[in-house]
């Protein structure tokens, strides 16, 4: 594609009211980009029932585009890639209509790495956050791309857990890609862009409308070969991921929690509904056995020899250098009653007068060990003065 091409496909996608679909009918029409731009109205109009119209006429898809080639050449890391370019990740051709044109800071070669999306509520519990950090630093650490979309709670835990296992991982924004949102993670979003790399399809400026999620989540299931969800409530947008992925062909999995937790809910349907109950790495694995190939040959081959078959967790590829593991620092040992306190709260939120009553405890004694709890790390406080586990 010669550069007037170029700037022409750029210009037809950032078109107001130009959807991936009518794009496509355009460039099968037309042949190109550019012969599309010059057709007349009255031909353009047949494509669409939007208001294309008002916008056909107007300068505001030149100056998208040209703020769109600025953008690209001003900043470090920072592509244009169009879906007729030869390393546009064939995941998104999958199952929907891919986008035209997507703006990209970072390493766009890790699209076309083995991928899991891990997302779930904005307001996640503690315990929640934590699962979701975790299983993304396992799956990091053996080479699996984590996708989510950098939004508060189980997103933003999801690639902490991923840059924390010195793996890559990649945010997709409901936003233009100029706009870090929400602001407070303005910090991670430059760690994801060195370890990994941010995905929009908005133009640049494009504020964080509602609406725009439903789509950004629609590229989060697209990339990924399944889509686990941690703590989601029936309304979450998490559910909407979830419902895209199935659509695509793509395994939906969900970590059950307490039925008294509102945000477990919505895991609790996508279980009920067919997702994969996760309780491990070893169930991602099962579910979507193509994340590990290498582990996952070494696993069957091991089988068909009448071997035992290594846990996955812990399994090496053969071609490794094998890594020196950090000095493990062990826990305190636990008191009777500090046992017996972390056995009371279960893994819900509990507030301490519950344990009181439940436990037959003295008051004193209950706050005085959940204070203790809390700075060895195997709980932590909420508002409202309650408490949950988040440690086993």
């Amino acid at each position: 594609m010669n550069e007037l091409e170029r700037y022409a496909w750029i210009e037809l996608a950032l078109t107001p009211h130009i959807g991936a679909e009518t794009f496509l009918h355009l460039i099968k029409y037309y042949g190109c980009a550019r012969n599309a731009l010059d057709a007349p109205f009255s031909e353009i109009k047949s494509f669409t029932r939007s208001q294309v119209g008002q916008y056909w006429q107007k300068d505001e898809a030149k100056r998208a585009a040209e703020a769109a080639l600025e953008w690209e050449q001003s900043n470090n890391n920072a592509r244009l890639l169009l879906l007729a370019d030869e390393d546009f990740p064939p995941m998104l051709a999958e199952g929907l209509t891919p986008p035209p044109l997507l703006f990209l800071r970072g390493n766009s070669q890790c699209l076309h790495q083995p991928a899991l999306a891990i997302v779930g509520s904005r307001h996640a519990t503690p315990q929640a956050n934590r699962i979701a950090r975790d299983f993304a630093t396992e799956l990091a650490q053996k080479e699996v791309l984590i996708v989510s979309g950098m939004a508060d709670g189980i997103d933003t835990a999801a690639h902490q857990g991923a840059l924390r296992g010195k793996g890559m991982t990649v945010a997709v924004w409901g936003t233009g890609i100029d706009r870090v949102y929400p602001a407070r993670n303005k910090d991670l979003a430059q760690q994801i862009t060195a370890q990994g790399c941010i995905v929009s399809e908005f133009p640049l400026g494009t504020r964080p409308l509602a609406g725009n999620f439903p789509r950004r989540n629609r590229l989060i299931a697209a990339l990924s070969q399944g889509t686990l969800v941690v703590e989601a409530a029936i309304e979450s947008g998490s559910l909407i991921t979830a419902r895209l992925a199935s659509e695509m062909g793509r395994e939906v999995m969900a970590v059950p929690g307490s039925i008294d937790n509102p945000l477990s809910k919505g895991c609790h349907l996508l279980i009920k509904q067919g997702a994969k109950l996760v309780e491990s790495l070893q169930d991602i694995v099962q579910e979507c056995p193509l994340l590990l190939q290498k582990t996952q040959l070494l696993a069957y081959s091991d089988q068909k020899a009448g071997k035992t078959v290594l846990n996955v967790s812990q399994a090496e590829h053969k071609d490794s250098p094998k890594q020196t593991q950090p000095e493990l620092v062990p826990d305190k040992v636990l008191t009777e009653i500090e046992q017996t306190i972390l056995t009371g709260l279960g893994y819900g939120v509990v507030h301490p007068d519950t344990l009181i009553t439940t436990l037959g405890i003295a008051a004193a004694d209950v706050y005085a060990n959940l204070i203790a709890l809390e700075l060895e790390g195997w709980v932590t406080a909420l508002p409202g003065g309650c408490y949950q586990r988040v440690k086993s």
